[in-house]
């Protein structure tokens, strides 16, 4: 089993497209118009912008949160700096000997975002 897709709220398509346009760097794979959904494609998994999605709690793998603030800073507002919150001993959660950062964004229609990145500890 594997997932497929993930939905996220968005009232104003446009605006959404925008802001995970700057946050992912790729523009959207897909508009249906109506109904109203538009898509963008995250190594294989669908995240579905739609009118009538419930908000959900998405985390983003990001190369660097630091540098992902910084690029939707102006049109988003920032809920979490980014900041360290644990450095992998193993495997299991993430790559071992490095440390896990994370931010949390509020997106252009309301919905926090959270951002992942992994750098190797020093």
């Amino acid at each position: 089993m594997r997932l497929v897709q993930v939905a996220q709220h968005a009232d104003d398509l446009e605006r959404a497209a925008a802001f995970y346009t700057d946050l992912l760097g790729v523009p959207p794979t897909a508009r249906f118009d109506p109904p109203g959904l538009l898509f963008f494609d995250l190594d294989g998994v669908r995240l579905l912008l739609e009118r009538g999605a419930p908000t959900a709690l998405i985390y983003l793998r990001v190369d660097d949160v630091r540098v992902a603030v910084e690029r939707v800073q102006e049109g988003a507002r920032v809920v979490t700096a980014p900041h360290v919150i644990f450095t992998h001993e193993d495997d299991a959660l993430g790559p071992a000997g490095h440390e896990e950062w994370q931010a949390f964004v509020e997106d252009s229609e309301g919905n926090t975002v959270g951002l992942v990145s992994f750098h190797r500890r020093e």
